[in-house]
């Protein structure tokens, strides 16, 4: 993976893809801005997610999106190691080991750079959201299947960065203090922001960040539990919220072909 730093400016434009276990979400995004340049396009994942049936996907969307031979980066729910797929969380099997860069390139006839989806999403928040312009240890993590998690450190991101795994209590943390543990489990605010809390302040013991970006589909909610969080660092909710992934994915398309790419303005 080319290094991404929060500090230069990117090509103006790239195509940004996000699959998730459900959607598959693109648009053609500006660089300058940060924004999508139009609509936010959601296709189904397919069931079973095997390699060839997303692949279909992508090529369907990137016919939709109406831009012929740009570059595109893409984020997928796996540890990404130079275009190769290392874990396949909410994947087939079949992605585990594939040159996923290499693959999907071929596919779609384009240049392609893949992404861990946490690190897209940490990326975006970096360079154009609730990150921005802050140096520093910058911990972004995103709270909805499991717990993503993305560092970003005096601009730089550490790639595949996986603190949802973390043993907290005897227990992977994602497991209790993700957003759907708390829907799977019933959990009331005041019990949840509990496991959030321990959860957070073991993070924060270990690596002291200046700033803490909580995202995912329950930042929407932060005010039920940011408040109740007593912690020495800030924690503030994502900005960008469901168009992160897609964001992210396109900046690390333009970090491959520009090299070190900055994720300040």
């Amino acid at each position: 993976m080319a290094a991404v730093s929060v500090f230069d400016t990117g090509p103006d434009v790239r195509i940004g893809i996000d699959v998730g276990g459900t959607w598959i979400k693109g648009a053609v995004v500006n660089l300058e801005t940060g924004a999508p340049a139009g609509e936010v396009l959601h296709l189904r994942t397919p069931a079973g997610g095997t390699v060839d049936a997303v692949a279909d996907t992508l090529e369907r969307l990137v016919g939709e999106l109406g831009a012929p031979g740009t570059a595109a980066g893409v984020a997928i729910p796996s540890i990404v190691q130079n275009g190769v797929a290392r874990s396949a969380a909410n994947m087939d099997d079949s992605w585990l080991g594939l040159d996923v860069q290499a693959c999907l390139g071929a596919r779609l006839g384009i240049p392609v750079t893949v992404v861990n989806d946490a690190d897209a999403a940490g990326m975006a928040e970096a360079r154009y959201g609730a990150g921005k312009d802050r140096s520093g240890v910058v911990l972004v993590l995103t709270l909805g299947t499991g717990i993503g998690s993305a560092l970003i450190v005096d601009g730089m991101l550490v790639p595949n960065f996986e603190l949802g795994h973390l043993e907290v209590a005897g227990y992977k943390a994602e497991s209790r203090a993700s957003a759907v543990a708390r829907e799977r489990e019933g959990l009331g605010w005041d019990e949840y922001t509990d496991r959030l809390q321990q959860y957070l302040s073991h993070v924060e013991f270990l690596f002291s960040p200046d700033l803490i970006i909580v995202g995912g589909g329950i930042s929407a909610c932060s005010n039920e539990y940011l408040p109740r969080l007593s912690l020495r660092t800030p924690v503030v909710p994502a900005a960008l919220q469901n168009s992160a992934g897609v964001v992210g994915a396109a900046l690390q398309s333009a970090a491959r072909s520009e090299g070190p790419l900055s994720l300040a303005v």
